[in-house]
């Protein structure tokens, strides 16, 4: 989701050093403006890396990175005297993105997690220019980065060039603010000096896996939480719909033990319990067999997306255990490698689109059948309160089809295709960079289908008045209406209530509703 939560000033820094950044700092210091600190281990490895690097660049024997070109111009030497111009004039020609500004939140993730792999001293900085970069994430100073510009090879280029073009002073950032502001005046307000890159320090700059990998993470902690209120929705649906909750029996999960369907599976059964609703159509006058799959089949699709948004989180950790940069320090050695390829990322950003096309798609269709008199069971066509004159939530799902439908194009994956670049030097690329970017689309979508559907089948819970839902799902239909959503009625204009619905469950508050009857969710 875009900007999920906003980004504030956390007390309470968080430590860098030469092991990795946990899911949750990187997501304290994205998104809730937390600072940083390296840790002494961290910059004892960085003066180490360093001193490997200056004796490199004294010899006479040319090192990739150090005293050459880039890519392919690789083969060229280059004398001592040029070769701080050549680190700017990297950094500079490389700082080529264009588009709308990134998202601040996706900036910061990806220059603390660029610091992450500074801070394990196999890239060669001085430990200045690790200082700077943690000096303008703690006074929440953000270069502006533009939308297109990495191909997920070679790290994430373009983006990061622009993060290292502010540490030389140069170029636009945002101050903690928000204020769009040239990086020297902004790093002037902060007392921080700008730095003169020297020797494999550009190259160390922007030769990462960090855009990728901030976007990833903070997509894997929007789907937990996504996934666990799709859970609640379909609850809602299925006891809205007149369905049962026998198909979510533990002896039934338990005969196909994929883990994200028993967990999907009990978190229904919990939330369905003690429904009036539901007990009152388990009598011997019931004539339905089975309910439809989007109601029966909730925990099978619900909890393959959580399996795979757990592996995609298996290859995160992995990622955030790395060191990404060429050539890297092993020692007292420099090798040249190929561990800059985006392709390990870039398979699960894709993998994760397709489940929140298909979470959303089942979404979508449990709501279009609340609103079928023929599949409703009594309920009012489109729930509305006087059909023909009112049209109650027909086209809340018409929103939710049209968002559907763009997730479905979103799930393409990016990861197949691949434009060579740099004269054929770089001829296979992840195009990892494209996939998180369609990724934070997907996830604000499937958050969008939801909602719609948590409002809708709150307004159907009312209508079977004078039962009552189970005390979960009443919880969520009282956080509605007591977040000034209102109940069914004549037609009113829905757009500001759907916003808000939106905003309950992206926030938690939906989630933290049901789990406050029932306890936490699995």
């Amino acid at each position: 989701m875009s900007d999920m939560q906003s980004i504030g000033t956390v007390r309470g820094a968080i430590e860098v050093g030469v092991g990795p950044v946990s899911f949750d700092d990187l997501v304290r210091v994205a998104r809730d403006g937390a600072a940083v600190d390296l840790t002494d281990e961290a910059l004892e490895a960085i003066d180490h890396a360093r001193g490997v690097i200056e004796t490199l660049a004294a010899a006479e024997t040319p090192t990739y990175g150090v005293s050459t070109g880039f890519g392919a111009l690789a083969t060229r030497h280059i004398p001592a005297e040029m070769r701080a111009q050549l680190q700017r004039s990297l950094v500079r020609s490389h700082a080529a993105g264009s588009g709308r500004e990134v998202e601040r939140e996706v900036v910061r993730a990806l220059m603390l997690l660029r610091l992450s792999t500074l801070a394990t001293g196999h890239t060669g900085v001085r430990r200045e220019t690790a200082q700077l970069l943690a000096g303008l994430l703690s006074h929440g100073i953000t270069p502006v980065v533009r939308e297109y510009g990495s191909l997920g090879c070679s790290g994430d280029l373009a983006p990061l060039s622009h993060c290292a073009l502010a540490l030389m002073g140069e170029g636009d950032v945002r101050d903690a603010s928000g204020e769009l502001m040239p990086a020297a005046e902004a790093l002037a307000a902060a007392r921080l000096v700008p730095v003169e890159l020297v020797a494999k320090e550009g190259l160390a700059l922007i030769n990462g896996t960090d855009g990728m990998l901030g976007m990833l993470v903070m997509a894997i902690a929007d789907l937990r939480m996504l996934l666990r209120t799709a859970d609640i929705a379909a609850a809602m649906s299925v006891e809205g719909q007149l369905g049962t909750d026998r198909v979510f029996a533990p002896a039934l999960q338990a005969i196909r033990p994929h883990p994200g369907q028993g967990l999907s599976a009990a978190n229904l059964t919990a939330l369905m319990a003690d429904s009036a609703i539901v007990a009152s159509h388990q009598t011997g006058d019931c004539n339905r067999v089975q309910d439809a799959y989007s109601l029966r089949c909730s925990p099978q699709v619900h909890g393959a997306a959580r399996d795979t948004v757990e592996h995609a989180a298996l290859v995160a950790g992995r990622e955030l255990a790395s060191a990404i940069d060429n050539p890297v320090v092993i020692g007292d050695t420099v090798e040249s490698n190929g561990n800059f390829h985006g392709a390990p990322v870039a398979y699960v950003l894709d993998f994760l689109a397709i489940v929140a096309a298909d979470v959303a798609s089942m979404s979508e269709r449990r709501t279009d059948r609340f609103l079928d008199k023929a599949r409703s069971h009594g309920l009012p066509p489109f729930l509305a309160d006087d059909p023909g004159v009112d049209s109650g939530h027909m086209i809340a799902q018409y929103t939710q089809a049209a968002i559907v439908s763009e997730m479905k194009r979103l799930a393409v994956p990016a990861s197949v295709d691949s434009i060579p670049s740099s004269a054929m030097q770089e001829d296979h690329v992840s195009m990892g960079w494209n996939a998180a970017r369609k990724l934070r689309t997907s996830v604000d979508g499937l958050s969008r289908v939801v909602a719609i559907e948590v409002l809708t089948a709150a307004r159907a819970l009312d209508l079977r008045a004078p039962l009552t839902p189970s005390p979960a799902t009443a919880a969520v239909v009282a956080l509605l209406r007591g977040s000034g959503i209102q109940g069914p009625g004549p037609d009113r204009h829905l757009s500001p209530e759907i916003e808000a619905a939106v905003g309950l469950v992206q926030s938690g508050a939906v989630l933290a509703a049901a789990e406050s009857v029932i306890g936490e969710l699995q």
